[in-house]
């Protein structure tokens, strides 16, 4: 298997970075959206994403990552049952790598929800379930690339799930409900083409990437793929020690999580905010505060601050925003403006 660029090797692209490490920290933030240009490293950091996440415990044989400390969700495949044959007995747990799973644009219905296993069925003539890509990316990652050109089925599909995290399935006969809780990281170009309102506000982080203007930026990038393609192992040993220090601090700051206090300050700020903003709804300040606080567990802090918000209300607000015909600044541009107006204590 060819080795994979590391995370650490990648050069600038800061915000698509520290976006992807939240949504590793807090994968309740509700997923990445990388757009820009092309060849810009979006695909890159999202595939080199999956060696910076700690294993995850996993119930034993299962076919979708089921949780062993959460038996309420647990699958009717075969964790419930065995619950049930063997009342009060332990689960068999493991260990295994968190999920990172490609969602090819070409990929149709059944491949990605699940279908009746044929060869099975051809065999013995038993009707079984075989698990599609949603049942591979419970707990995990669903990476989609070129996202914008998604057909349309497959968005109301993936749309569905996201709102349940939980996938149906009657096929021939069979009728199997399995959970399907997943970070949805997407990237593409904005030049082929727009996403749906309702997919694009799924994405909880939105950021845009650009092809770096500093040469010597541009020179580092080369020198650092091209000794990759030259010696893809070596290259990833030469990195693999950022890489782990990298892996050490997702981990911490997962478990210091649950401890970062969220002041009324920082919670008004975000709600001033997204009212200056004119952003529908609640998410934006839901996923503002989230956001926030896995920054400030990333960066050590005890408490979220109005400088986190400041620095991750960009990423967490540019797609929330309505059209408006009378101001082209960008969107980027309109929260920095709010920013200064909002929050001018933490604009120094």
């Amino acid at each position: 298997m060819r080795p994979v660029y590391p995370f650490s090797a990648i050069v600038g692209q800061d915000e698509m970075k520290r976006a992807l490490e939240i949504a590793a920290v807090d994968q309740s933030v509700g997923g990445v959206l990388v757009f820009g240009d092309r060849g810009t490293g979006k695909s890159t950091a999202v595939r080199a994403l999956a060696s910076l996440l700690p294993p995850m415990k996993v119930v034993a044989g299962c076919p979708y990552n089921c949780d062993p400390a959460a038996p309420r969700g647990a699958c009717s495949a075969s964790c419930a049952a065995h619950a049930r044959e063997v009342a009060g007995a332990a689960l068999k747990v493991e260990e295994v790598p968190v999920p990172v799973v490609d969602l090819p644009l070409g990929a149709t219905e059944d491949r990605v929800v699940g279908a009746l296993d044929l060869e099975r069925a051809i065999a013995s003539g038993e009707k079984a379930f075989e698990a599609g890509l949603l049942a591979r990316a419970h707990r995990g990652f669903l990476y989609i690339d070129e996202v914008n050109l998604l057909e349309d089925h497959l968005v109301d599909l993936l749309l569905d799930v996201a709102a349940s995290g939980e996938n149906v399935v009657e096929r021939e006969g069979l009728s199997v409900r399995h959970p399907a809780r997943f970070v949805l990281v997407g990237s593409g170009n904005p030049e082929e083409g727009e996403l749906r309102p309702q997919l694009l506000d799924r994405f909880g982080l939105s950021v845009d990437v650009s092809t770096p203007q500093d040469v010597g930026l541009r020179v580092e990038i080369v020198k650092r793929r091209d000794a990759f393609e030259r010696d893809p192992a070596g290259f990833v040993a030469r990195f693999a020690e950022a890489d782990a220090a990298l892996r050490r601090k997702i981990a911490a700051a997962r478990a210091r999580l649950p401890d970062i206090a969220v002041p009324d300050a920082t919670l008004e700020g975000a709600a001033r905010l997204c009212m200056a903003l004119g952003t529908d709804g609640l998410r934006g300040e839901i996923v503002l505060v989230r956001a926030a606080r896995a920054l400030a567990a990333i960066e050590g802090a005890e408490e979220v601050g109005l400088d986190a918000l400041r620095a991750i209300a960009p990423s967490a607000l540019r797609h929330r925003l309505r059209r408006n015909p009378l101001d082209d600044s960008g969107s980027g541009v309109r929260v920095e403006r709010a920013l200064a107006e909002v929050l001018p204590e933490a604009a120094r």
